[in-house]
């Protein structure tokens, strides 16, 4: 496998101040001590990731090694500034409206600032209101486009929605972007659910829209179960949002990157659950211990349950039988593996993580497509 290292070199004070960027991995500005700087050769290491890097200039490259943890890789530099496509992310003008909105939490004490997408044509005097959906991310502090390496998922589904006739709210957790207030280092999925919930009875206090669904991604898609075991909302979509007991699905997830590192997949549930990492992190003790199944078997709104089937965040052959068995039956429920998709539902080749910013396309097509079916098919 191969990863992208960006240097950036910024002459200030007489001095040349070099940092380095891990596109790949999301790491940006990460410091870095220089050894070494002449007009042809570099020699620079970061300390807090064991890392070293040595190259000498050769045909207008920089042709060198990347040593970490005594690991030893071929590096070659080309000199520019690093840039990523995203086809798919909409730009201004755009033929709908959008509106800057905010909600309040008030258990939590949390302000969350969010943006309104209106389907296009909307007309608030018109008697027929359109359905809305709530967009809300998964696991750790995200904007309201769900942004990762340059991906904004979450603003390709408004606009996808909004050019199909349905209406979306999208927000910033939680001190996260524009949004205020509210405990987020020691928050858990439930914390967010009550942010998640406030966002739907802000929508539904408008009395702008005919029916309010969820859409979650991930984390996300656990909240759309928990707002829907509590008929909280009409419908649900619930994109790789977890089906099993939080070790069961982080244990999989361990050993199937660990099977395409080349390692041996041998992680336990009682192996992660003995993780020094667990007691540093709330939110990650609550999900360990967290069985989705109650709040899925009380589930009677429609739901859309999708996954990838090379997700390997949230392992499909594991997450999609087990929601299958618990759903209550319906004949407006959808649970669909799409082929050749990763855990951001992008057209991938193994699925691994690593390759999320490699990939230019953000979002499937034929997931959006049908969504957006399923939805217009309901109301």
């Amino acid at each position: 496998m191969s990863l992208t290292i960006v240097l950036n070199f910024e002459q200030a004070d007489n001095d040349v101040v070099v940092t380095m960027d891990s596109p790949d991995q999301g790491a940006k500005g990460i410091p870095v001590e220089k050894e070494y700087l002449s007009d042809d050769s570099i020699a620079v290491k970061i300390k807090s990731l064991d890392v070293t890097l040595r190259a000498r200039l050769i045909n207008e490259k920089l042709d060198g090694t990347f040593k970490q943890r005594g690991f030893s890789f071929p590096l070659v530099l080309s000199r520019g500034a690093y840039q990523v496509r995203r086809p798919q992310t909409p730009e201004a003008p755009y033929p709908y409206e959008t509106e800057e909105v905010s909600f309040r939490n008030e258990k939590d004490g949390a302000t969350l600032a969010g943006t309104i997408t209106y389907p296009v044509g909307y007309d608030k005097a018109a008697k027929r209101k359109p359905v809305v959906v709530l967009l809300v991310s998964g696991s750790g502090l995200q904007n309201r486009d769900e942004e990762l390496m340059g991906h904004k998922p979450f603003l390709v589904i408004a606009d996808y929605f909004a050019r199909h006739g349905i209406a979306t709210l999208r927000y910033d957790d939680r001190t996260c972007g524009k949004s205020v207030g509210g405990d987020a280092e020691n928050a858990t999925t439930m914390d967010f659910m009550r942010d998640a919930a406030a966002g739907i009875d802000y929508l539904r206090t408008l009395k702008q829209f005919r029916k309010v669904g969820c859409l979650g991604h991930s984390e996300g898609g656990s909240i759309s179960f928990l707002l829907a075991s509590r008929k909280k909302v009409d419908f649900i979509l619930s994109m790789a949002g977890p089906g099993v007991k939080g070790d069961t699905l982080l244990a999989a997830q361990s050993n199937r990157i660990l099977q395409l590192s080349g390692m041996p997949a041998t992680m336990t549930t009682e192996q992660y659950r003995q993780s020094d990492e667990i007691k540093k992190m709330p939110w990650l003790q609550w999900f360990i211990d967290y069985d989705p199944s109650a709040d899925i078997r009380k589930t009677r709104c429609p739901a859309m349950v999708i996954n990838g089937d090379l997700d390997c965040q949230v392992i499909s052959s594991l997450n999609l039988p087990a929601i299958r068995q618990l759903l209550p039956s319906s004949k407006k429920n959808l649970i669909k593996e799409y082929p050749s998709l990763n855990h951001l539902f992008q057209h991938c080749k193994t699925g691994n993580p690593t390759e999320y910013n490699s990939i230019e396309e953000t979002f499937s097509p034929e997931v959006l497509d049908d969504m957006v079916k399923w939805i217009t098919g309901l109301y």
